[in-house]
């Protein structure tokens, strides 16, 4: 497949799954790897370890089981690249690419989309012992063997730049937004009737519902309105995750039905639908310190609807809010807090309206991804060809660079991560 600037894209990945465990329909989880062309890319699916609620071991299974198929269906099924990028939504697609980079070799460009293993200490899925410093070693070996490092954040580099010294070949390409595809415009009236949120002022949570969100802020909070009385509020949680379950049974047991509700997820296409209907958007993570270097993708569609934004994230995120003016900070978990910021926004429609169309003219001007994607597409060429260079102070924009030549692209993809 070729686009515009002559570039071939295969793409490996596992049968589509997430969240729920359940392969989609028209799709099956075979042994030997399956082709399909979406959108002139081409796409091999590898059998992978899938399972609803897999618990810690079956996580484990799903991870490994990925690496050892993609690395097969790479060999076997995928001529040799020019690059290989690897993303690192769980810690052994990275682990993947540095292993397919090598056996046919050519350069890796890795993009750290979190940072493993520390985030799994983190959440207290795993506490550190044998298990956690090998991986510590293996994260280390991974950054090293990348010909170049692509952070979403700059909290992400530094963290990298504290356990290697890889300064001249680390890049940073922020997350971003099409703002044609989140436009204000978007009709909201019918998805509000289906969830009862007509004449309520709606503060809606979208993304997984799971041990690093904090989520409790919501029912205290929520709590808080019920106390005085006030039904004019209501929380909108879009999303699946661990916690979901777990959190329909405290609404229910709390009687706070007329509150919250809780729709579990939704298609990526019924977003724009959920954000119209949305007053204010609540962008939410545990208080812990690590999280200060997360910058939330939701926050780039949420300004480009013209939705303000009530910010329980700290750090990197937190000032990009602040610096676009398109909403308010929040310490994490205060419940007390989201209370009182939600009462000053009811009352206040014009400065809210205000912070809305803030935060669009903002990510229009600083984070559209179609700029974003031409400043990823630069720093694949530049690895391909060889050069060791850093785009630490740039332009959001960035450069779109020659798009002249004729790359072969192999993104070693996801087995299954989701985004914060």
């Amino acid at each position: 497949m070729k686009d515009g600037g002559g570039t071939r894209v295969t793409v490996i990945t596992c049968a589509p799954n997430v969240p729920d465990g359940r392969v989609y329909p028209g799709y099956r989880n075979r042994w030997l790897p399956q082709r399909e062309t979406i959108d002139g890319v081409d796409v091999v699916r590898v059998w992978t370890f899938i399972q609803s609620n897999p618990g810690r071991a079956g996580l484990i299974l799903n991870y490994l089981t990925y690496l050892f198929s993609a690395l097969f269906a790479f060999v076997f099924f995928v001529r040799r690249p020019n690059v290989v990028v690897a993303t690192t939504p769980q810690f052994f697609c990275g682990v993947t690419g540095v292993l397919a980079s090598w056996l046919k070799w050519c350069p890796l460009v890795l993009e750290v989309r979190d940072i493993w293993p520390e985030s799994i200490v983190t959440v207290g899925a795993i506490r550190r012992g044998v298990i956690i410093r090998t991986l510590e070693w293996m994260e280390r070996w991974m950054y090293r063997s990348a010909n170049h490092i692509v952070t979403v954040g700059p909290g992400y580099r530094d963290n990298i730049l504290s356990k290697v010294d890889v300064a001249n070949r680390i890049s940073m390409v922020t997350n971003g937004v099409d703002p044609k595809q989140f436009s204000p415009e978007t009709e909201s009236v019918s998805f509000k009737e289906r969830y009862d949120l007509m004449e309520k002022f709606v503060c809606s949570y979208v993304g997984t519902v799971g041990m690093a969100h904090g989520l409790d802020v919501i029912i205290n909070a929520a709590r808080r309105f019920k106390a005085v009385g006030r039904g004019d509020v209501v929380f909108l949680v879009v999303g699946g995750g661990a916690k979901l379950e777990q959190m329909r049974r405290t609404v229910a047991e709390l009687g706070l039905g007329d509150l919250i509700r809780l729709t579990g997820r939704l298609d990526k296409s019924e977003i724009p639908q959920v954000l119209a209907a949305s007053d204010a958007c609540l962008v939410h993570l545990s208080k812990v310190d690590l999280f200060e270097h997360v910058i939330p993708s939701k926050i780039f569609e949420t300004m480009a609807m013209e939705r303000p934004i009530i910010m329980g994230v700290r750090g990197r995120a937190l000032d990009i809010v602040l610096a676009a003016e398109s909403g308010v900070a929040m310490e994490p978990e205060n419940d007390a807090q989201l209370f009182e910021i939600l009462d000053w926004m009811v009352g206040a429609p014009e400065a809210v309206g205000q912070m809305g169309r803030n935060g669009r003219k903002f990510v229009i001007e600083h984070f559209n991804r179609d700029q974003l994607a031409l400043e990823m597409l630069s720093i694949i060429r530049r690895t391909s060809e060889g050069e060791v260079f850093c785009l630490e102070d740039r332009d959001w924009g960035g450069e779109s660079g020659d798009h002249s030549d004729d790359t072969n692209l192999t993104p070693v993809a996801s087995s299954g991560g989701t985004r914060r």
